[in-house]
Parts: C-alpha cells; structure tokens; sequence
C-alpha cells in the first residue's frame, strides 16, 4: 500500500459513523473508507445511475456516457490524483463514485424542474440530496436508515465544491443530526474528488458531443485549450486521419489537466505545509487546484459547452419536454396520493413540507425510463426517440 502523506485522511483516525455496527458479522479485511466505498457500489441508488442522464436524455445508442458510466470514469482519474499526491485512494474513490447519487432523471432539465416543482416545500438541491439518499432513503440494512457512512464521506460529499454557504433544507436536516462543519473546507481528498469531475465531465462530453453530431471537430478547435492540446496530437500522429484522433485528444486534455493541477496542488500544499487533515480543512482556501492559467482556460471550455453543446437547441428543446414530465408527475402525485406505489403511498406524511417533500424523494429516485413510462401510463404519450 502507498505510504500516505501526513495530510491524507487516515481510516484508523475516522470520527465513526452515526450507527454503532451492531452485531459483530465478518465482512472481510476492509477498513472504514474501503467499506464506505463498498456500500455505495452494492447500493439500489447506485445501480440506478446506469439509467440516469449525464448529457443525452435516453440516448439511442450504446457508446454515450450515463451517470454511472460517469461515475466510474471520475473515480479512475480520482484515484490516479490520489495516488500521486500520497492521499487515500479509497476515501477519493468513495467520493467520487457517489458524488451524483441525488442526481434526479434528465440531469439539469430533471433537476430545475424538480426544484420548481417543490419551490413551496423548500426546492430540491441534487448536492444536498445526494446525502439525504445515503443518510435516509436507501436502506437495506436492518435496524437503521441510510448506508451508514464514515463521518469523512459525508463531509466530502457535502463540501467537496468547498464550504456550504446556502444550507438547503436537507442539508441542513442532515447536519443537525450530525454535525458535518459545513463552514471548512473538506479533506485533501473531497476536494480531488470535486476536480476530477470537473476533468472527466469536461472532456468526455466533447466525446459524446462530437459522436451525437451536435460539435464538430472545426466547432470544438475554437476553444483555445483543445485547439493547443489538438496541434500535439497532430504533430505526433501526422499521417493518421482525423476520424481517428478524437480519442486521443480527449486523453490529451485529460493528461494535460491531471498534470497541471498535480504540479499546482503539490506547490500550494508544499507552501501551506499542514501536517494533518484538520490543517487541510483549516487552511482557509483549497489546497488541491488548477494554476491559475489552467482554471482560466477550464472555465472557458465550461462556456463553450455551454453555449455550443448543453444550450444546443436540441438539448433546450428535449430539455423542456423532459422538464414537463417531471413537473407533470409531482402535480398529479401531489393531487392525487392514490397514484403513488404502495410503498410511497402507505408512509405519505399528512401535512405539508413533508408531503411534498416525500414526492420529491420518490421522483429524485426515479431513473429516465422509469419517469417516462409513469408519465405515459398515468397521464399520456411523451414521445422520445431511443423509448
């Protein structure tokens, strides 16, 4: 095993879980950040993100990305970020592959209708809800709610974009019951976990976006990060034609952030010298990070997805149409309860926030293909093309 830095969180030293672990049962040689990452791989919430949008709503095809399959390809590019800066590989990996669970169906789309749709119970937040799901709704074990989870994965799921100013109503639930200090930053490995989303998202939805049709390869060289990372490849591949170099440009930009933010983490972690993970949280400002060129040129990438692939007027159109599933269910759940699955409708709260806050959890849990064949059977037809 890698010998850890002295800043990397230790499973030895973890603050526990809410839980006390009950009856004594042999789950093998596996320490508090393997067995964390370990519950979320085997969890239902999990197992959903196969289903779940990443960029293309029911994509007709099987090459594109879902949330799983996103899930894991952050988790690869975490876990080498990890090893190289001497942090727990297992805590990151953790991380990084539950950081999406409270995503609801249709990605963004799902998620500002959802909060619309719950704007009077105190809106939907897909962050804080992520911890609601692991903490609360997903709970195969006997005698609690919830997965269980170390008090460092929560944390890092709640702060790995770094201290919560704005407390939703679920986060703060949840940090009432146990105190997440909200206010800090996280560990050395939250904030990895944040950043290599920000590289796998990035850069595999230029991927899916040039397969899909909707950037072309003149559109994405516009962008001054890929058009410099596109001349490397170039240059070594001269005789290769292009068709065949998008893989590689994609793996260029990949090892072209990796590198620059290994080279800037290692730099400001070696100025701040903290000697433990509380110095990380203490240190008042990320430690982990892009230089300053290279966060300037990854929030110019951002915008040109933006305004060339997320607001394409395919994706705004699907957008809308998705949007009016999710707001059409919560209306007709919150009318009329009769229509829930029987589990939903026998444990419905009464009165309101949490009424409708518990058909916000129902419909956050939902993947695509669930949300649209309850649409189609409980309201009518909503036609998209891969369904």
């Amino acid at each position: 095993m890698p010998t850890l830095a002295p800043y990397a969180s230790d499973p030895a030293r973890s603050r526990g879980r809410f839980h006390d672990h009950g009856g004594g049962e042999t789950r093998g040689p596996r320490d508090e950040f393997q067995r964390d990452r370990d519950r979320i791989i085997h969890s239902i919430s999990f197992r959903r993100l196969r289903h779940k949008t990443q960029v293309f709503v029911a994509p007709d095809g099987d090459h594109y990305r879902v949330r799983l399959t996103h899930s894991l390809e952050v988790a690869q590019i975490g876990r080498t970020i990890a090893r190289a800066l001497g942090l727990n590989e297992d805590l990151t990996e953790a991380l990084c592959l539950g950081h999406d669970i409270g995503h609801p169906p249709f990605g963004h789309a799902g998620e500002e209708a959802l909060e619309a749709a719950m704007a009077e119970a105190g809106g939907f937040d897909h962050n804080a809800h992520t911890l609601r799901m692991l903490t609360r709704l997903d709970s195969p074990y006997p005698m609690h709610d919830g997965l269980n989870l170390s008090w460092e994965t929560l944390e890092g799921l709640a702060k790995h974009n770094g201290p919560v100013e704005k407390r939703t109503w679920a986060m703060a639930e949840i940090d009432a019951a146990w105190p997440l200090d909200l206010g800090s930053w996280a560990s050395a490995e939250a904030q990895v976990a944040a950043l290599a989303d920000d590289i796998a998202y990035d850069n595999h939805d230029i991927d899916d976006g040039v397969r899909a049709g909707l950037l072309t390869l003149d559109q994405i060289l516009d962008d001054p990060l890929i058009r410099s990372n596109w001349e490397r490849v170039r240059a070594r591949y001269p005789d290769v034609p292009q068709r065949r170099l998008l893989g590689e440009l994609v793996r260029e930009q990949i090892g072209c952030m990796v590198n620059d933010l290994l080279n800037e983490s290692r730099r400001r972690l070696e100025k701040a010298a903290p000697r433990s993970v509380e110095e990380v949280r203490a240190a008042g400002r990320a430690l982990i990070g892009f230089s300053d060129e290279m966060a300037a040129r990854e929030k110019a990438l951002t915008r040109f997805m933006y305004a060339n692939l997320y607001h394409h007027p395919e994706q705004i159109e699907i957008a809308g149409r998705m949007g009016r599933v999710i707001g059409g269910l919560a209306a007709l759940y919150k009318a009329d309860p009769a229509t829930l699955p029987e589990r939903w409708r026998e444990t419905i709260p009464a009165g309101e926030p949490e009424r409708t806050r518990h058909i916000g959890d129902f419909i956050a849990g939902m993947t695509d293909r669930y949300a649209l064949n309850r649409y189609r059977e409980l309201i009518g037809p909503m036609a998209i093309e891969g369904f």
